[in-house]
């Protein structure tokens, strides 16, 4: 007999899918002691249809029909996790998306003894993300993960897909009366909130055949919001630095344009002193806590120079561009160039100029080891996973 497992599934208006996906679990978990625990938040029968498969499953299956959906499906995972009869769990949704021959795969891997956190990946070698449709709905979802890897660079290190909503998790590592859960992402919580090893295996994202996607802008704009409470205070910091720099810019420019000094090198003396002055106000106030991790401080300053020369180079001849075309202030000009920047500023830094040296991240402990990859691999890895994908967000 295995570890005790709960197999956690989150639903809503999944009828159509509960007879299968009972009977593929319970394949998948023959020969441990397991169980499954809906957590309905349905307008549907979903609720009566698990109770009528259930009399004939193959193993226990309850169902907690919430009255209110408090905290959406996070708030509905959180509540199987306080509720699962076993400290292992796997947290899948109802829509057969996941796949759950995958199952065995995640214990074995958590049996190993070595992780608190086993995820099945899209992105890692031999995943699929075919089910997430529409390639503007994956290109949404790559965006939105390298925000979220930029906002936790640590915490997700290890993470190619940290808003997967298949996992293993350990229930004993985490606090889960801790938890504020809120919207489709209960991992990034977990994941941001929790100190935990992790590690992932490849998984094969499986079309929607049964319902709607639950995704919609509301729940977009619920993810932005949730990512902005659980780690505003880094990126706002950021953006406090970015926000002096900038008036110092435009300060400068303004200061030699009326001594006379053409526009262009008036615009390229304050970038680079604000680049210099940016660096070192950064380095004391905003990454502070990733410094011991990270490469010395003579190539955090060259990368971090080298990139803002180069992002420099870029935007001044589109802030000319502008000046010229559209017949507007070189100052404000350079102030438009200086919001669109920020954002690039924000997450190279983050990403990569302060990025874990091989084997000094404190988070992944021997979860897994770091393959060598190319600058445009790290490109690649940065950008993982979704914003919007059916049945999560």
């Amino acid at each position: 007999m295995g570890t005790a497992v709960t197999i956690i599934v989150p639903t809503f208006n999944e009828r159509d899918n509960v007879a299968e996906l009972i009977s593929r679990v319970a394949a998948a978990v023959d020969g441990h002691d397991a169980e499954i625990l809906f957590v309905d938040d349905s307008t549907d029968a979903t609720a009566a249809e698990i109770t009528r498969v259930a009399v004939d499953a193959p193993l226990p299956v309850r169902v907690i029909h919430r009255a209110q959906n408090t905290g959406g499906l996070s708030g509905a995972v959180a509540l199987g996790l306080a509720e699962a009869a076993g400290d292992t769990c796997i947290v899948m949704d109802g829509d057969l998306q996941h796949p759950p021959e995958l199952i065995p795969q995640l214990l074995s891997r958590f049996e190993q003894g070595d992780v608190d956190i086993v995820a099945a990946s899209r992105y890692v070698g031999g995943g699929d993300s075919r089910g997430l449709g529409t390639a503007v709905r994956f290109g949404i979802s790559r965006a939105a993960t390298w925000l979220t890897k930029a906002m936790f660079p640590r915490r997700l290190a290890r993470s190619t897909d940290p808003m997967t909503g298949f996992f293993l998790v350990d229930r004993r590592s985490l606090d889960v009366p801790g938890l504020r859960p809120q919207g489709f992402k209960i991992l990034l919580e977990i994941l941001a909130r929790s100190d935990v090893r992790i590690a992932e295996v490849p998984m094969e994202f499986s079309e929607r055949r049964n319902g709607t996607s639950k995704a919609t802008m509301r729940q977009g704009a619920t993810f932005v919001a949730h990512l902005a409470r659980l780690r505003f205070g880094k990126m706002s910091l950021f953006a406090v630095i970015g926000g002096i720099g900038a008036v110092v810019n435009l300060a400068i420019m303004w200061a030699l344009t009326t001594m006379g000094m053409p526009y262009i090198w008036a615009a390229i003396v304050g970038a680079e002193v604000t680049i210099v002055g940016n660096f070192f106000l950064q380095e004391r106030f905003v990454f502070g806590d990733m410094r011991f991790d990270a490469r010395g401080v003579g190539s955090r300053f060259a990368a971090s120079f080298t990139f803002n020369n180069v992002e420099a180079a870029l935007r001044i001849p589109v802030m000319a561009l502008m000046v010229e075309t559209w017949h507007i202030s070189s100052v404000l000009a350079t102030g438009l160039s200086l919001i669109v920047a920020f954002f690039a500023r924000f997450l190279f830094h983050s990403l990569f100029v302060y990025a874990p040296r091989r084997g000094r991240s404190r988070v992944a402990g021997a979860a897994s080891e770091p393959r060598p990859r190319t600058a445009p691999q790290r490109i690649i890895s940065a950008i993982d996973a979704e914003a919007m994908r059916p049945g999560e967000l």
